[in-house]
């Protein structure tokens, strides 16, 4: 097996735990904020990122100086999930995960708009002011 084959496959299935990730961790605030699902949405959440841009990567990510606010409040929540204090450590969490992934928003918003069916409904004006303004620029 070719490395660039291995990684691939190893790509896709972290697609797939990260969504099932974010799927869990949805879930368990659905049910009133059910310690045990949201655990399992972050383990798999953070086993899939690892997966996707790999170990070493992942760590320099979360360890960045810029980003280390994040990180500590990320990882935090995370901790205060597994202590079963769910909803203090879904705040902490959500708090994390805008600081580290915030940059990403306008890139997902940007593609999100080219969807044929979400796209003309993200640029009607009403909601058009609310997008980032990265995103809003005509492609």
């Amino acid at each position: 097996m070719t490395t660039s084959f291995v990684h691939g496959h190893l790509s896709e299935i972290g697609v797939g735990l990260t969504a099932f990730g974010v799927f869990f961790m949805m879930l368990g605030v659905m049910l009133l904020f059910d310690a045990g699902l949201m655990a399992i949405g972050n383990i798999l959440f953070l086993s899939g990122i690892a997966a996707i841009i790999g170990p070493r990567s992942t760590l320099v990510f979360f360890t960045r100086r810029e980003k280390i606010r994040g990180t500590i409040c990320f990882l935090g929540g995370i901790f205060l999930v597994l202590s079963k204090f769910p909803v203090l450590g879904f705040v902490l969490e959500v708090f994390g995960f805008l600081n580290l992934f915030g940059d990403f928003f306008p890139v997902v918003f940007g593609f999100v708009r080219r969807l044929p069916i979400i796209g003309p409904i993200l640029s009607h004006p009403a909601i058009a002011r609310f997008m980032p303004r990265e995103s809003r620029t005509r492609v």
